[in-house]
């Protein structure tokens, strides 16, 4: 990942200080929530985006800082903001160091995650647990194998399945040192899923740096970073059992213009097809794209960055897209846009339609943050919430910012999918005093945990759809299709 060198730390001090931040579309208002001082966590890094947990609040990482020394922290925002765990606590870093990923919130209410490095084995990663309380658990420790087969180096965060374990990603180790699949239930008994490059020229893919996204269809989708047919990295599929397909290689068309090295993953639109981003390739040179997948592995480039003269529009999309409430998809860029306090530009916030048409909601500089490369979060509220890795009150260390885009707030089940029978959390803003809970129009038996939290039982003959949360000043819907498995 890109670092800032002494120099360019220097210039972006010395700008920081007569610049301000460049406004935002009528229509949006950024607010920067927190900022990162090093003692409280540093340098919030792609690939973790925020999650809000059942209690309401706001979860992550940053991958350096904390109470300990420079080695990363768990942060809570409710709404300022508390260390809950500042790793390398135990000697030689065996709890771990850099969690680069964010966290998961699984269904018995903890967090989930990875380190980059530390743990038992030596330098090479953890998988842990840790509660609302800040009370962690190292899970297990990579490189637990010779030749560390078992992987290495996780850079990014958990996905819980629907069978309750969680699937992950690293970016080496394994059988041909390229990086894994696995499978790690919360106990910590893990599962090597599938060893990348297993085919010649790694055709099948290399160093894969984003997480897993499971489709409704019960698939695991994903990115490498490198490998393909072209080594510009692919789109891929794999069954829980670790049966994996390469849907597609980057660089297949001329120059690379359908995108190279996606570092960010997936996400499954509400029409079934896939969503991500690339950092390099595009029609307009080497500054990264928007794309659309189908799981046949058709692929569409929407938008190719640096279309507008001075790269305003953004560059180097890193993070995963979020589908927000409107149908419309967000993301960050780690450079461009519209100020010149950093010198390829701060990075940006935008908003792309199915359609492929950009609008920039805000350009990044320092004084407000600068490389949002993270992914952004849309809260039960409407808002979206991200991170910088810099800027802020110190420009070293970073931010925690909303961006209010006028969307409306909802409701979210977790988990997405379950039985007639089944317990679901639904996750909301202001749900006391609710009266009706149905799935799909058929009613449910519910009960109200807290202002934030919700669970109900799946009722006999519910059909797949949305989740209705009736409120005393209004419906709520559910953001995604919950669906009621047979």
């Amino acid at each position: 990942m890109k670092k800032l060198s002494p120099v360019n730390v220097a210039i972006i001090i010395i700008i920081f200080c007569v610049t301000t931040a460049v406004t935002s579309p009528a229509q949006s208002t950024f607010a920067t929530l927190a900022n990162f001082d090093s003692t409280n966590g540093a340098n919030p890094e792609f690939p973790m985006s925020l999650v809000q947990g059942t209690d309401g609040n706001f979860y992550g990482t940053t991958e350096l800082g904390g109470a300990i020394g420079s080695y990363g922290s768990v942060f809570k925002l409710a709404p300022s903001l508390t260390t809950l765990y500042s790793f390398c606590a135990q000697s030689e870093c065996t709890d771990g160091e850099y969690p680069l990923g964010g966290l998961v919130q699984a269904t018995d209410g903890n967090f989930y995650g990875t380190t980059q490095q530390g743990g038992a084995n030596g330098n090479y990663g953890t998988v842990f647990q840790i509660t609302t309380g800040g009370t962690l658990t190292t899970l297990y420790s990579f490189c637990a194998q010779t030749d560390c087969t078992d992987g290495s180096y996780p850079f990014a965060g958990l996905v819980q399945g629907t069978d309750g374990n969680f699937y992950g990603t690293t970016q080496q180790g394994g059988a041909n040192g390229a990086g894994t699949v696995f499978k790690v239930s919360s106990t910590g008994a893990l599962t090597t899923l599938y060893s990348f490059c297993a085919q010649t020229d790694c055709t099948d893919g290399d160093a894969p740096y984003a997480g897993l996204a499971q489709g409704g269809d019960g698939n695991f989708y994903g990115t490498t970073q490198g490998g393909g047919a072209n080594d510009s990295g692919t789109v891929f599929k794999i069954t829980s059992a670790g049966a994996l397909t390469t849907l597609y290689s980057f660089c297949t068309q001329a120059l690379c213009s359908d995108g190279s090295s996606p570092l960010g993953g997936l996400i499954q639109g509400a029409n079934g097809d896939l969503y991500g981003t690339t950092q390099g390739g595009g029609a307009n040179g080497s500054y990264g794209t928007v794309f659309q997948i189908t799981k046949a592995g058709a692929l569409t480039t929407l938008y190719s960055f640096c279309a507008q003269s001075g790269c305003t529009d953004g560059e180097s999309p890193l993070a995963t897209l979020t589908q927000a409430t409107d149908g419309n998809f967000y993301g960050t860029t780690s450079e461009g846009g519209g100020s010149n306090a950093c010198i390829n530009g701060c990075g940006t916030l935008f908003k792309v339609t199915a359609a492929g048409q950009l609008t920039t909601l805000h350009s990044f500089a320092v004084a407000d943050g600068y490389d949002p490369s993270g992914g952004l979060m849309q809260a039960t509220n409407g808002i979206l919430y991200g991170t910088t890795y810099g800027g802020g009150t110190d420009p070293l260390y970073g931010t925690v910012f909303s961006l209010s885009a006028g969307l409306g707030s909802f409701v979210e089940t977790r988990p997405t999918s379950g039985l007639v029978g089944a317990t679901v959390t639904i996750l909301g803003t202001n749900l006391t005093g609710t009266t009706k809970v149905s799935f799909n129009g058929t009613a449910a038996k519910f009960t109200v945990v807290s202002r934030s939290e919700i669970t109900a039982t799946v009722p006999k003959g519910a059909t797949s759809g949305k989740v209705q949360v009736t409120t005393p000043k209004k419906m709520l819907n559910s953001n995604a299709i919950f669906r009621v498995n047979p």
